[in-house]
């Protein structure tokens, strides 16, 4: 029999309240209902050019991310969640999860949510500490965040991600470390956990010299005490970033990390689909006017490239090491027909003596510590940049 190819959709809502002034996403703030309006036709003329292509795959995961898909009015919500299911084959179970920011939903919104098939909310809440939300430039208090995760939970979510972030300008470990204890006893079933990183031509890279951020040791040590936090409290780290309770893994981001295949819908969104790597032009009018407008001569996609044998092993090892579970040897012997020991195993073997990866049974993987440094050990063993996919 043959297998049944499954696919992942994403779904990119660029419009913001307000940039938060770290945010390297593509967003920004809508002038009006009608661009909204013009944005979410072109994303469904979008979809109905790819359906043909995935006539053979069924849809079991559908992220909505952004900028901030809650800023979109329900209507709109609606015309997108009635395209995917036109032009796709939705499977009956499928993980439905969209992003969103306290401040911009109530009770009644969310409950919307759940009767057009949202599943599962991601909350982007970084802190819960005000004078850090406040230098993030975040539109939200910690009390508002508290209210709007009670209102998810009201909504009959039982699928709720907190995001949470460390390394923050003026954050200690005793500030971060009450963002846990408070975080945590609200019960969520997903926290990720990631560090803030500068990126250029964000209003932190002007201001870089002048922030005050943790050092390079206090960031180990907030993620370190993190990881062990979290563990006592029940989240088992799936994945370097990662942490679920009660299996409840984000199936869409696995699809990343274990290379299966998922479409980019929407301005600078990518895409991984039939061995080519491709993402869309990161311009929301030259979007629209590309996919609305009759000869207009505008291409839609701004960057492709198909992934050779060579380049596809290093994607698999640099995506499958983020995970807890690691690389399995006969598993990746099976897949690319090659020794993984021999091609490179062999040169994990110092980083095992240092401590920062392990091997059990036929697998490596990184250790706490591996995890923290993952880029470097990649880069020394991978023949490129373990920065260089997109995956959103």
């Amino acid at each position: 029999m043959k297998d049944k190819k499954t696919l992942g959709l994403y779904i990119h809502i660029p419009f913001c309240a307000k940039k938060c002034d770290y945010c390297d996403f593509y967003s920004f703030t809508p002038g009006s209902g009608r661009a909204i309006d013009n944005y979410v036709s072109a994303m469904m003329l979008q979809m109905e050019d790819i359906s043909d292509a995935c006539k053979g795959h069924t849809v079991d995961t559908v992220y909505f991310g952004g900028g901030t898909p809650s800023m979109l009015p329900i209507n709109q919500f609606a015309r997108l969640m009635d395209s995917v299911r036109r032009n796709f084959r939705l499977a009956k179970d499928a993980e439905i999860t969209s992003e969103a920011n306290p401040g911009t939903v109530n009770l009644k919104y969310l409950k919307s949510l759940r009767k057009l098939g949202i599943n599962r909310l991601s909350l982007g809440m970084q802190s819960l500490d005000d004078s850090e939300l406040k230098v993030l430039g975040r539109i939200h208090s910690a009390e508002q965040f508290e209210e709007t995760y009670e209102n998810v939970r009201n909504a009959g979510f039982t699928n709720i991600s907190v995001d949470i972030m460390y390394g923050l300008p003026d954050q200690t470990l005793a500030s971060f470390a009450d963002t846990l204890r408070h975080v945590t006893l609200l019960d969520p079933d997903h926290i990720s956990l990631y560090c803030l990183k500068i990126e250029e031509g964000t209003p932190f890279f002007k201001m870089r010299d002048t922030l005050n951020l943790p050092d390079d040791d206090t960031e180990y040590d907030m993620y370190m005490k993190a990881v062990d936090f979290l563990s006592a409290r029940g989240y088992e780290r799936y994945e370097m970033s990662n942490f679920a309770r009660d299996g409840k893994y984000s199936r869409h981001n696995l699809k990343y990390w274990n290379c299966e295949e998922y479409i980019g819908i929407g301005a600078s969104a990518h895409s991984y689909f039939g061995g080519e790597r491709y993402s869309v032009i990161r311009n929301a009018e030259s979007y629209i006017n590309g996919l609305e407008i009759l000869e207009s001569g505008i291409p839609i996609i701004d960057e492709s490239r198909f992934i050779d044998k060579a380049e596809s092993m290093n994607e698999y090892v640099m995506l499958r090491m983020r995970l807890e579970a690691g690389v399995d040897m006969i598993e990746f012997k099976k897949r690319f027909g090659i020794d993984f020991y021999e091609k490179f195993g062999q040169y994990l073997e110092e980083y095992i003596e240092g401590g920062f990866v392990k091997r059990i049974g036929d697998s490596y993987a990184f250790t706490s510590k591996g995890m923290f440094v993952s880029n470097y050990i990649l880069s020394a063993v991978l023949d490129f940049s373990p920065e260089s996919i997109g995956t959103v």
